[in-house]
């Protein structure tokens, strides 16, 4: 489990956060706040260094977009889905467990 404030999350900027010694990526778009394996299941590469737009998440190393809100593939050459983590909101403290 790992907090984090609401207001330190920028609208489409994803952070990489430790919860339990797996890296997480946690994106806000606009007031949903998801969770979702940092690590592209693509290949070895930071999903909290690429692009959000709408719900989606783009991989800067080859461009695999994912769902935020389901973790799944939505564009090659990613295949395979996401882990997805738990997102408790409460005023503006955010938790995210396994």
């Amino acid at each position: 489990m790992s907090e984090l404030a609401f207001d330190s999350l920028a609208d489409g900027k994803p952070v990489s956060i430790d919860v339990n010694g797996t890296a997480v990526c946690v994106a806000r778009v606009g007031d949903d706040v998801f969770a979702v394996a940092d690590t592209c299941s693509h290949a070895e590469a930071s999903l909290a260094e690429g692009d959000i737009t709408g719900y989606k998440l783009e991989c800067w190393l080859h461009g695999a977009e994912f769902d935020l809100r389901t973790g799944e593939a939505l564009t090659p050459p990613a295949t395979q889905a996401l882990q997805k983590f738990k997102v408790e909101r409460n005023g503006n403290q955010v938790v995210i467990s396994e």
